[in-house]
């Protein structure tokens, strides 16, 4: 599909990617408002690549969405700032004139601002020179053009600020072997890490290539500084075949935690109740995401190794553990029930003084699990 053909109407994939979004910045704003309300009262909502506003079969894209969001809620109406750029002086002309026309938009205590600008290096320092007041960063370049560590590390340096962005993998793909465009793949990956990385594909098949790209990006965000990072496959229509991804970068647990959750409800395939993420199968090749795949009848295993000899709550268990992996709260309190069920643990309280609901026995995070000593 061209640029041009893109915003025609409102692909599947594109309502998954609107709805991951719009449903973290609920979450996050939630999160962030109260202690917002301590230091500036301002949050923010920034997209560089915003598009039209609305796609041409009348779909509303996300800058509207989140728009409908802030007004709907008392705190956001006050202290929401945002932000919509787009290179396309038609995409920002039609997205003022869907924001114009958006019912009770003037309920909103800051004006929408609506740029026209070619992302580069200026916005980057401009940024980086900034101390942000907590902002969600969403970034979806149509290819690789502007996308680069740099941006991505001008925003979430400040507290409160996490970042989604969009991974045109097949783009990004082609462009490590395209000289031509050398200078936004190294902005992208690092040049260091783009000329490790294009030596090493060379020999690579296609799914190979794709899980050591994707795991060298997840590494460059991560020495950056983005310590929690979070991958979500996107497929093409009519295949089995990547097409992009989305990713999710944050200095904070919290903000992973939500995220997680709200890709896991997105997942279109579970395995024993562990989400998917819409990865195909990783191998040891890539342990970040390798750990991806490990199905829940290996976590019980994976616990009485990590945790022997130790007493440590459900809470702990889950913080300590889940980084990186694509096991949810839910899924450590079953492996910790059945573990508890089979005699291997030991829990306080145990099972027969905890709750029942819905036929299954809870685990509190506050329940204390006692792990037996390495034999």
């Amino acid at each position: 599909m061209s640029n041009s053909s893109f915003f025609d109407e409102q692909k599947e994939q594109s309502l998954v990617k609107a709805r991951i979004v719009e449903k973290y910045f609920w979450a996050w704003a939630k999160v962030i408002i109260p202690t917002a309300k301590k230091a500036g009262n301002k949050i923010a909502y920034i997209d560089l690549f915003a598009g039209p506003g609305r796609y041409k079969d009348g779909s509303r894209s996300t800058p509207i969405k989140v728009l409908e969001t802030a007004i709907a809620d008392p705190d956001m109406q006050c202290m929401l700032k945002t932000l919509f750029n787009d290179a396309n002086s038609e995409h920002t002309n039609s997205l003022q004139q869907a924001i114009d026309t958006i019912p009770g938009i003037e309920k909103l205590k800051y004006k929408p601002d609506v740029m026209n600008f070619e992302v580069g290096e200026k916005i980057v320092n401009a940024f980086a020179q900034l101390n942000l007041v907590p902002t969600l960063f969403f970034v979806d370049p149509w290819g690789y053009k502007g996308l680069s560590l740099q941006l991505i590390n001008s925003v979430v340096k400040n507290w409160g600020c996490d970042c989604i962005f969009f991974f045109n993998y097949n783009r990004i793909n082609m462009g490590l072997g395209n000289a031509a465009v050398e200078e936004h793949i190294d902005a992208l990956f690092g040049k260091t890490r783009a000329d490790k990385l294009r030596e090493k594909l060379y020999p690579l098949k296609a799914q190979a290539r794709e899980l050591t790209i994707i795991e060298a990006l997840c590494e460059s965000l991560q020495e950056m500084g983005g310590k929690y990072v979070l991958p979500f496959r996107f497929k093409h229509e009519n295949g089995n075949r990547t097409s992009h991804h989305l990713i999710f970068v944050s200095k904070n647990f919290k903000g992973y935690e939500i995220m997680k959750e709200i890709m896991a409800k997105e997942s279109s395939e579970q395995n024993q109740g562990v989400p998917s993420f819409e990865y195909s199968p990783a191998t040891n090749m890539q342990p970040l995401l390798f750990e991806f795949y490990r199905p829940l009848d290996e976590l019980e295993g994976m616990l009485l190794d990590t945790f022997a000899g130790q007493t440590i709550t459900m809470q702990e268990i889950y913080m300590q553990h889940n980084v990186g992996r694509s096991y949810i709260s839910k899924n450590y309190k079953a492996a910790l029930n059945s573990l508890e069920a089979k005699g291997k643990i030991k829990a306080e309280p145990p099972a027969n003084k905890r709750q029942k609901r819905k036929g299954e026995i809870t685990f509190a995070d506050s329940v204390k699990v006692t792990f037996p000593p390495k034999p």
